[in-house]
């Protein structure tokens, strides 16, 4: 057995689930607030990289463009919540799963008449010359993925804990009629959720993209590999969904150089299935009460 081949899949792997972990990071966010999530999720992740690849076209800055995705993302968030989660949400119907898929195959169609199908490369001024620890070739564009994901789920979470508007999240999340009686507007918060949701979308695709390519399949793939780890962990676990990821990406890696790279989806649609027959709630969530 061949121990520094073993951990080079297992750290590549592991870097490239930190990906998967933001995306489901993103639908913890709108399922705290609201009990709704995003199923074109994926869609937005690809419009966020290539809205991204076209300022950085237009000659943007690397610094301007990053920024400009993350508010584009934060934009369409908003636009899923107004226009496919609110109303479903006040006639306390389960009409967004339609209405948010729906939108997710518009943003698809948007971006073929956009952009076309051909994936792109997308440039990027991290270097590309691995960096060698202990016998394992690192790359400045993977580390780059680790410290964008960790540090923008580590500053949310910061924030949810340590400001008063965290702490008004907190509050619709622990009962919605409760905190609207003390002035705390619930669809506001729903609202911020969403926000951050589609900014953490476009994050992810921001920094997917250098690895991959950009093209109008990609969001697909992740999406669902995001699906996985979010059920997997919880949907109320931040730590969960990245320890979930990283397992998840180490597991396709070694996956796919093992029994080939038809078998690289295998793990996730594993996991997902063992999750749902054993423990529905996640493994690192905790099971709801409900009161009779």
């Amino acid at each position: 057995m061949d121990f520094p081949i073993i951990g080079q899949m297992v750290v590549s792997g592991a870097l490239m689930g930190l990906v998967y972990a933001l995306i489901a990071y993103g639908f913890q966010l709108t399922y705290a607030t609201s009990r709704s999530l995003n199923f074109g999720q994926g869609e937005l992740v690809m419009v966020s990289a290539f809205v991204a690849l076209s300022c950085i076209s237009l000659g943007l800055p690397y610094g301007l463009m990053l920024p400009a995705a993350l508010a584009f993302g934060a934009l369409a968030g908003l636009g899923v919540e107004r226009a496919a989660v609110r109303l479903a949400l006040r006639q306390k119907s389960e009409g967004w799963i339609m209405l948010t898929i729906i939108g997710g195959l518009f943003l698809y169609s948007l971006a073929e008449n956009l952009w076309g199908r051909d994936d792109r490369p997308f440039p990027t001024p991290i270097p590309s010359e691995p960096l060698h620890f202990l016998g394992i070739d690192v790359t400045p564009v993977e580390l780059s993925v680790a410290v964008g994901a960790l540090g923008v789920m580590g500053l949310i979470e910061l924030c949810k804990r340590a400001t008063l508007i965290g702490k008004a999240v907190a509050a619709v999340a622990a009962d919605p009629d409760a905190a609207e009686l003390v002035g705390i507007s619930a669809t506001r918060a729903v609202q911020l959720s969403y926000a951050l949701s589609g900014m953490v979308a476009a994050l992810a695709g921001v920094l997917v993209s250098p690895i991959t390519t950009v093209g109008p399949t990609m969001g697909a793939a992740l999406v669902l590999k995001a699906f996985s780890v979010a059920v997997v962990a919880g949907l109320d676990s931040g730590f969960g969904v990245v320890l979930v990821g990283m397992v998840l990406g180490a597991l396709e890696s070694l996956a796919s150089f093992y029994l080939g790279s038809g078998w690289r989806e295998a793990p996730g649609l594993l996991l997902l299935i063992l999750a749902l027959a054993a423990r529905p709630q996640g493994v690192f969530g905790r099971a709801a009460i409900r009161k009779v």
